[in-house]
């Protein structure tokens, strides 16, 4: 198992971690057995969370006599302070310890909810009291999608980590502009929902069988996460011994993973992708750039999915995104060598054509 420093934290952590929020979908005895699996595996980083049901209770009867050799994780979704006090005493209860090594504000994804985290009486203020008291040994935030507020966080120099969702399905602007800037200021970058939500584990490849055996689709997303340096651990969720060893073989790996073993990856993606539900769309891996026009192609498909994909209240972002473009796709000149270029053999000349569409009449709206 290979192991990389938690930016200042100083922690060293297995690239391999634990991630815990499907536990409560299994029983007590199969979810010690994954943990204590994993640990003996050298996976030394759990990451669980208030709101993962029974998780927490799952994990301090696992770790009873192994405290030391573990760093435990979890977070609290609460807003301010007097929540986040109560949470934090019931994790330590749960987790049967008198201590927490990284202590992280939960979903701080958009402006409105970084503003109240972090203002007087916001939960960010028990986290630093609880710190003083060594309750919490370091403070960490997990963050989707919003860029702008994700920038925020990581240049405030408030937290020593930051979760971030990445995959090689969802690579979006994370590993191109937000991973380089939380390392740039030290901060331990956890990554989850490494095999998006489960669908690279169940859709490229059948479950694996028992004994087990290498699930190809598995080994090579999560190795895609670590040939990046940056990155100090993902935590994909773990439900079993099984997954545990599974997952536990990656910390092995040869790194770092070669360009033309990422390719071979995004054509095995790109197939899987032409079943989805908007279709055959961009894995924005930018093997199809540089365009001779100068358009952001990866991101003309980005704005689309924020558009169209996200939340009400979050679809602005695509439209943003779009509009900030200094080149439109309809500077195409349908030279077709993005197409030429694409592992996932996306037909982007008529997709640029049909969501530019779509995009503009957003915009019109």
């Amino acid at each position: 198992m290979r192991y990389r420093r938690l930016g200042k934290t100083e922690l060293s952590v297995s690239v391999i971690g634990f991630g815990a929020i499907k536990l409560p979908q299994v029983d007590t005895e199969t979810a010690i057995e994954a943990i204590r699996r994993a640990v003996d595996l050298g996976i030394n980083f759990i990451d669980t969370a208030r709101g993962y049901g029974d998780s927490e209770r799952k994990i301090g009867m696992a770790i009873k006599g192994l405290r030391e050799r573990v760093i435990v994780a979890t977070k609290t979704a609460a807003r301010t302070a007097d929540g986040a006090m109560r949470d934090l005493e019931m994790s330590l209860k749960e987790l049967g310890t008198d201590y927490i090594d990284l202590y992280q504000l939960h979903s701080v994804s958009d402006q409105e909810t970084y503003e109240q985290v972090m203002s007087g009486g916001g939960a960010y203020e028990t986290l630093l009291k609880a710190k003083e008291k060594g309750l919490v040994r370091h403070i960490g935030v997990t963050m989707h999608r919003a860029l702008e507020t994700i920038k925020q966080a990581i240049t405030s120099n408030c937290f020593e980590t930051i979760m971030l969702a990445y995959s090689p399905l969802d690579q979006e602007c994370v590993g191109r502009e937000i991973i380089p800037l939380a390392h740039k200021h030290d901060m331990g970058i956890i990554i989850m929902k490494p095999l998006s939500g489960g669908q690279l584990r169940s859709r490229l490849n059948p479950l694996p069988s028992d004994p087990p055996e290498r699930d190809e689709a598995v080994f090579e997303s999560l190795r895609f996460i670590i040939s990046n340096e940056m990155v100090s651990t993902v935590i994909p969720g773990m439900t079993c011994a099984r997954e545990a060893i599974e997952n536990a073989w990656v910390g092995e790996a040869p790194l770092p993973m070669t360009e033309e073993e990422k390719r071979r990856l995004m054509e095995a993606i790109g197939k899987l992708r032409r079943s989805y539900r908007y279709g055959q769309m961009c894995l924005r891996c930018g093997y199809c750039l540089p365009c001779a026009q100068g358009i952001r192609i990866p991101d003309v498909f980005l704005a689309y999915d924020m558009c169209y994909g996200y939340p009400e209240n979050l679809r602005h972002m695509g439209i943003d995104l779009y509009m900030s473009l200094e080149v439109k796709p309809s500077e195409c000149i349908e030279c077709g060598e993005c197409e030429e270029r694409c592992p996932a053999g996306l037909p982007i000349r008529q997709r640029l054509r049909e969501v530019m569409k779509e995009l503009e009449r957003a915009i019109a709206k």
